[in-house]
C-alpha cells in the first residue's frame, strides 16, 4: 500500500481542476477533470504530442539498448578472456566511467556533438547513450563471463569457428540472463533520462516524453493538473514493461548458469 501511494496521489491530482488542486490536493475530486488527459496529451509545445514524445523515446531507448547489450557484451567478453594487463587497465577504465559524473565533460561533449551535426538528433541521442551507459554494461557482463566455462569457446575454436563466430553462436547466447538486466537498466534509465535530452535536444524537432512534461512548466507558472496527467501518461508504458520484465531482472541479478 505504501507503494502504491505515490501512483494513487498522482492519478488523483492529475484528475482536478487547477481550483481543486490548491484547495485540497489528496483527497478524491468530486467532479473528475478527465479532459486533462487529452490536454495533456496534446502537449504543451507547438507541434509536439506526447503520441510525438514518446515515438521519440521509444526510438532513442531501443537503439540505446540494442547497442549498449551488443557493444558491452562484446566488450566485456573480449576483456575478460585477454588476462593482459592492458585488458586490466581498460577495464578499470570503465570501472572508473561508471563513477565518474558525464557533467563533467558535457561541454566538450556538446561542442563535439554540435560539430559532427549530431545535436538535436534521434541518433545522435543513441550514440551519446551508448557511450554513456558502456561502463555500466561492460561491468556487468565482465562479472558473468569470468563465471562462463570456456570449454564450450574451446570446443567452437576447435571446430573451426573464429573468434567473433565464437562470440555470436556460443557466448551470446549464454549471456542471455544478463541481456534482460541490462536491457531493463538502461532501458527505464534511458527512458526516463531528462539532463542529456535537456541539453542536446533543446529546440529540435526531436522531444522525448519528459521534455514533453517539462513543457508544461512556464518561466512564472506551471500547469501542474496537466504535468501530473502527463507524468501519469508517462509511467504507463515504464509500469507495463517493469512487471513484464522483472522475473527476467532478478534472474540476470542472480547470475550464475543453471544446469
Amino acid at each position: 500500500m505504501v507503494m502504491l501511494m505515490p501512483i494513487y496521489l498522482l492519478v488523483v491530482m492529475s484528475l482536478k481542476s487547477p481550483s481543486d488542486l490548491r484547495e485540497a490536493p489528496f483527497s478524491f475530486p468530486t467532479s473528475p477533470e478527465f479532459e486533462n488527459y487529452p490536454t495533456a496529451w496534446q502537449g504543451a509545445t507547438a507541434g509536439v504530442s506526447l503520441g510525438d514524445s514518446s515515438i521519440d523515446s521509444l526510438t532513442i531507448t531501443i537503439g540505446s539498448v540494442m547497442g549498449v547489450v551488443t557493444l558491452g557484451s562484446l566488450g566485456a567478453w573480449t576483456l575478460a578472456r585477454s588476462g593482459s594487463r592492458l585488458s586490466t587497465g581498460l577495464y578499470m577504465l570503465f570501472v572508473i566511467g561508471i563513477i565518474m559524473p558525464l557533467e563533467l565533460g558535457i561541454i566538450p561533449l556538446y561542442a563535439a556533438m554540435r560539430h559532427l551535426g549530431l545535436v538535436g538528433t534521434a541518433h545522435g541521442m543513441i550514440l551519446l547513450n551508448v557511450g554513456h551507459y558502456m561502463p555500466l554494461s561492460v561491468f556487468f557482463y565482465a562479472s558473468f563471463v569470468r563465471a562462463l566455462p570456456k570449454e564450450y569457446e574451446e570446443a567452437a575454436r576447435v571446430d573451426g569457428a573464429s573468434l567473433f563466430r565464437t562470440f555470436v553462436r556460443v557466448v551470446f547466447p549464454m549471456l542471455r540472463p544478463v541481456h534482460g538486466s541490462v536491457a531493463v537498466v538502461i532501458g527505464l534509465i534511458t527512458w526516463n533520462e531528462f539532463f542529456l535530452p535537456l541539453i542536446f535536444l533543446a529546440g529540435s524537432d526531436t522531444q522525448t516524453l519528459p521534455l514533453g512534461v517539462y513543457a508544461f512548466v512556464g518561466e512564472f507558472s506551471a500547469q501542474w493538473t496537466l504535468i501530473f496527467a502527463a507524468v501519469t501518461i508517462s509511467i504507463v508504458p515504464v509500469l507495463a514493461f517493469f512487471l513484464f520484465a522483472q522475473r527476467q531482472l532478478i534472474h540476470g541479478f542472480a547470475g550464475g548458469i543453471r544446469g
